[in-house]
């Protein structure tokens, strides 16, 4: 079977590749020329642990193309995934102009059937626009099916989420549709996959409701962390106690400083605005937004109380990614952070091992370094946001020595207060009390 994936960002480039590892013949477009010609020499645009060898074993073996054709992707293809970029806009509604302008494109591009699946995160009701888009759009009356197949891909671990997820939604309406997509996805039929096969409309908002339930998880956590704080409680073991009971289960019940990337944001907004549309407040997922907002202001606040006034000092920053194993600084909490400290009128230099490449795009300021001990060296505190693998093992009695006082503000809770205390540190992280 040939297929077609439109857009060749972070879910879309998955997407290809992981079909293509399945055995299908995948063709990815794109209008961005350059970005198709650094994939045709192998070159990935984006940092996902595995995905380049994944794409140049099945470029090597003519299974995975790339082409700014989109109207070669399309005749060439059964299915085609719409899987191009939904931001938000100035009041946080999802802008579909991309997924509007594909799916015209293809109305005009297709020759015969074709099966045209959704997966850009998208809200409600966008595959009925789609639909009749294609249809205003078709030179001649052609049939073609309607489906809506939400990702559920976590950056840093995108590739394993794809070939192992938990499960698999399809919202189509014509048995059809159901066999194409049954069958494209019939390698995970061998590792018993759940197939959750509903309606368009609620396969769309499968993929809302889950994203802000799992926001929502993270807001309270940071909430419980806040408290604790106040009445001497460790949130670790709150987090703990909560996370046995079943009903709850421990994922997304770690404090720090808030949440970020491309989706939890972008979605708990857009599903706002979806209320909003309809005449109804989504007062919970309004309340989510804000305390994550609130949560990266009152890090800020954390920091500045430990440190001190800090107009002409130094600061030492460890993460700028939204999350570990990515180089996506969209939304992430370190820029916000790093902002409010500027004002105040610290210096700050920072580290990164993905995310000093966009973050130069955006914090001008910022002294960017080549290791986490070029970042601490001479600081008056050392700041760590993200939680990446490397500074989990990080030699204190060389750091103890490059900083200015021993000051570590733990925003991620990697390390253990009594030992940070035993090595001479201030230590202060969330939800837990400070050691001297």
């Amino acid at each position: 079977m040939n297929i077609c994936v439109i857009g060749t960002g972070y879910v879309g480039l998955v997407t290809g590749a992981c079909f293509a590892e399945f055995g299908i013949r995948v063709t990815c477009v794109d209008n961005d020329l350059i970005k198709i010609k650094a994939l045709q020499q192998g070159k990935i645009p984006i940092y996902e642990p595995g995905l380049e060898e994944m794409v140049a074993k099945n470029m090597k073996e003519n299974r995975l193309l790339f082409t700014d054709n989109l109207e070669e992707g399309v005749r060439h293809s059964l299915a085609v995934f719409i899987a191009v970029g939904t931001p938000s806009d100035h009041q946080g509604k999802a802008d579909l102009r991309y997924v509007k302008e594909v799916a015209s494109a293809i109305g005009r591009t297709m020759d015969g059937y074709k099966l045209v699946v959704t997966k850009s995160t998208v809200p409600v009701g966008t595959g009925k626009i789609i639909a009749d888009l294609i249809r205003k759009n078709q030179r001649k009356k052609l049939p073609f099916d309607m489906v809506s197949n939400p990702e559920f891909l976590r950056e840093g671990s995108a590739i394993e989420d794809f070939m192992h997820p938990n499960r698999v939604v399809i919202g189509a309406e014509s048995d059809q549709a159901k066999a194409i997509m049954k069958d494209l996805y019939s390698p995970l039929y061998l590792i018993e996959t759940p197939f959750v096969i509903t309606g368009v409309e609620t396969a769309e908002m499968i993929k809302y409701a889950s994203n802000a339930f799992l926001a929502a998880k993270i807001s309270f956590i940071n909430e419980m962390a806040n408290l604790c704080e106040k009445v001497g409680a460790d949130v670790h073991l709150v987090a703990k106690g909560m996370g046995l009971d079943q009903r709850i289960g421990s994922k997304f019940l770690h404090p720090g400083p808030g949440f970020g990337g491309s989706c939890f944001p972008k979605d708990t907004a857009a599903l706002v605005q979806l209320g909003k549309s309809l005449g109804y407040e989504f007062e919970i997922v309004k309340t989510v937004i804000k305390v994550n907002q609130r949560q990266k202001k009152r890090m800020v606040e954390k920091i500045l109380k430990a440190t001190g006034p800090v107009r002409g000092k130094t600061l030492g920053v460890l993460g700028l990614t939204f999350k570990p194993n990515t180089d996506d600084i969209r939304e992430a909490p370190a820029l916000t952070i790093i902002r409010s400290l500027e004002k105040a009128g610290a210096r700050i230099k920072a580290y990164d091992p993905a995310g000093m490449k966009e973050g130069k795009k955006v914090l001008k300021k910022v002294r960017f370094q080549d290791n986490l001990y070029e970042a601490a060296q001479g600081a008056e505190a050392l700041i760590l946001v993200t939680e990446w693998n490397p500074f989990r093992n990080i030699d204190w009695a060389r750091m103890k020595g490059l900083l200015k006082r021993p000051l570590v503000i733990d925003l991620k809770n990697m390390y253990e207060p009594v030992k940070m205390q035993a090595l001479g540190f201030k230590y202060v992280c969330v939800g837990r009390p400070t050691v001297e």
